[in-house]
């Protein structure tokens, strides 16, 4: 494969981090930071420094998506996401149609802004709900109410062409009638897309300190696992099956931009802690940024940018991360891209005791060209990547 060929495998994207949030939820291991005051302008010019650096490394791609991720990027002024997106659009050429996503929390104040974030070219918003009870909703160390959630779900389908929100569950105490009952309301104000994630308790989160403190008790494996069933049963019988582990949606209405992480593409990642690949001159290497806010800023006004040492991804790890990456999806991954980046049949590219137990069990499939998990494979995910890999 020419490196130009490999250039168009996966797609190619820009995410861009903001880094503050009004507060640090208990569950959250984002590099997010909470900061009682932010210089717009500053922020403004240090974003387009650096990406007019990555802009200079990938001259000529066309870009599938842009994602204003965080940290709660609906904190931005719409002045500045609008000078990211036209920097964009006269460094790479655009997709017709491209994604432009923005991850918003539903606050009223927040909500208010939307139109000015349509206005700069937004073009679909991604709301953090996380859940329709008002009691969780403060487990979580949400700021907004059910209320608020709903009326900026509704805002955000009359301002922009198309919306997605979030939702976690397997919270603690949480029942089976009682998640059915909030996918249900869910579903009745959904558009095409959903995000529900299982709630996972990681290090250095206060809801890990207070597990280990006893404070805390998660959910149980089983409950867990019934949950994920039931969500994907309720799903697809509404129309909206899971197209990657954690993620619905209706044909044709997924998250392209995530689709090119899943599909191991390029990207290009700016921002406090983001990270990147790409492929310059046939090597794939990883990008990252410096991760603490005050940092990153300093080293952008001193040297254009604030990366880090870059890394080449081998053809061992790039094997690695595309099964990572590409058995989240239904769709699962190509195996003639798998021998081109590993160097050898795809057989031998994988653990061949491993391969053959995990269809056995009904954990993985091999049909038409594709390796893919299966519903139950997904839900085992990890232990199904070790038995690959």
């Amino acid at each position: 494969m020419s490196a130009a060929d490999s250039l168009v495998d996966g797609g190619f994207a820009l995410y861009v981090h903001w880094p503050f949030c009004k507060a640090k939820c208990p569950y959250c291991d984002f590099n997010s930071h909470v900061r009682p005051e932010v210089d717009h302008e500053r922020w403004r010019r240090a974003l387009l420094a650096e990406l007019d650096h990555f802009a200079a490394l990938t001259p000529g791609r066309t870009l599938d998506s842009i994602f204003f991720g965080g940290g709660t990027p609906s904190l931005m002024t719409p002045p500045t996401v609008a000078a990211v997106i036209e920097a964009a659009a006269g460094h790479w050429r655009f997709v017709p149609g491209i994604e432009i996503t923005l991850e918003a929390n539903p606050t009223s104040v927040e909500a208010e802004r939307f139109r000015g974030f349509r206005a700069a070219g937004v073009n679909r918003v991604s709301l953090g709900v996380q859940a329709l009870d008002d009691a969780d909703l403060r487990f979580l160390g949400r700021e907004h109410s059910v209320a608020e959630a709903t009326t900026a779900v509704e805002l955000a389908a009359a301002i922009f062409e198309r919306h997605s929100f979030d939702l976690i569950y397997a919270r603690p105490g949480q029942t089976e009638r009682a998640w059915e009952a909030e996918l249900r309301r869910a579903l009745a104000f959904a558009d095409g897309h959903l995000s529900l994630y299982q709630l996972t308790i990681e290090p250095g989160t206060r809801f890990h300190a207070m597990v280990e403190q006893g404070r805390l008790e998660p959910l149980d494996e089983d409950t867990q696992a019934t949950l994920f069933e039931l969500t994907q049963e309720l799903l697809a019988a509404a129309g909206l099956p899971a197209y990657e582990v954690s993620n619905h949606a209706r044909p044709g209405q997924e998250s392209r931009h995530n689709l090119v992480y899943w599909r191991y593409g390029d990207y290009v990642g700016i921002g406090p802690g983001a990270h990147g690949r790409l492929t310059l001159q046939g090597t794939k290497l990883a990008t990252r940024t410096t991760r603490v806010p005050e940092r990153w800023l300093a080293s952008v006004e001193a040297h254009g940018h604030g990366e880090e040492a870059r890394e080449t991804v081998g053809a061992e790890a790039q094997r690695v991360e595309l099964m990572m990456m590409g058995l989240r999806l239904t769709e699962g991954m190509s195996l003639s891209r798998l021998e081109r980046l590993s160097g050898r049949p795809w057989q031998h590219s994988i653990d061949g005791k491993g391969l053959a137990n995990s269809i056995e069990a009904g954990w993985l499939e091999v049909a038409d060209g594709r390796l893919a998990a299966t519903p139950t494979g997904r839900q085992r995910l990890d232990g199904l990547l070790r038995a690959l890999i």
